[in-house]
């Protein structure tokens, strides 16, 4: 594996890691360009990679529901805009030489295969990436959920948390000049203390399987390949191996 310390990992993408970085919306192709070199990196490793994608570059269903939209539909939508990024994402990824494989958990038989776990594996054994999107196919689960979910599924030995930011802080460094960041945190630090690094049921079933988050700066070119060699970066959840 050239030493990286992992063999297989998942990378949990936010949608808005593939819009552009002033904050804005849709897909943008200079992020898009960076996340594929960041993958083909992992890649050149050895490191076997899944990947899951969120949507809310394109359409966030708790948003729309609060605003009064029936929730069960809201979320089918957020679904559907995953696909779009993972479609989106394929593309890049092909792009630059990386056979790559979306699974969703709805079916869309003209665009994705449907997500079926030993298929899954057995296209990361043969060095394709693999793109999980339509979340978990319920409504009222996050794709946080389904990073956590397919993790434990595909056997990962840890998840990559993408964020715009360098770690986990006690509050938003954006806005509070205060803000304390954490270098490592225990799953029940972070139900505890109420921090946003994935949604509570995503740590619970991270913590249940002692499977280990490491949440870091997706926006800066090499950190991928940086933590698969393992350089501190950013906030570990859990103990590493």
């Amino acid at each position: 594996m050239s030493g990286s310390v992992y063999r297989r990992i998942l990378l949990k993408l936010g949608g808005e890691s593939l819009a552009a970085q002033d904050g804005g919306f849709g897909i943008d192709q200079a992020a898009l360009s960076n996340i594929a070199g960041e993958i083909l990196d992992a890649r050149a490793l050895g490191v076997q990679t899944g990947i899951v994608i969120g949507g809310g570059n394109i359409f966030r269903g708790a948003t729309a529901s609060v605003l009064g939209m029936e929730r069960v539909t809201a979320d089918y939508m957020g679904m559907l805009a995953t696909v779009i990024n993972a479609l989106a994402l394929q593309h890049a990824l092909e792009k630059v030489g990386l056979p790559t494989r979306v699974q969703s958990a709805i079916e869309i038989h003209q665009m994705a295969e449907p997500y079926i776990r030993r298929r899954a594996i057995r296209h990361l054994e043969k060095g394709r990436v693999v793109i999980f999107a339509g979340g978990t196919g319920n409504p009222y689960f996050t794709t946080d959920t389904a990073a956590s979910l397919r993790a434990i599924e595909i056997e990962a030995q840890v998840i990559f948390k993408a964020t715009k930011v360098d770690g986990v802080y006690s509050s938003d460094p954006m806005k509070d000049r205060n803000a304390v960041k954490f270098t490592n945190l225990s799953y029940l630090e972070v139900l505890e203390k109420g921090l946003k690094v994935m949604d509570s049921t995503s740590v619970s079933l991270c913590m249940d399987n002692k499977l280990p988050m490491v949440i870091f700066n997706v926006r800066e070119r090499g950190n991928i390949k940086r933590v698969l060699l393992g350089e501190k970066l950013g906030t570990t959840v859990g103990a590493v191996k």
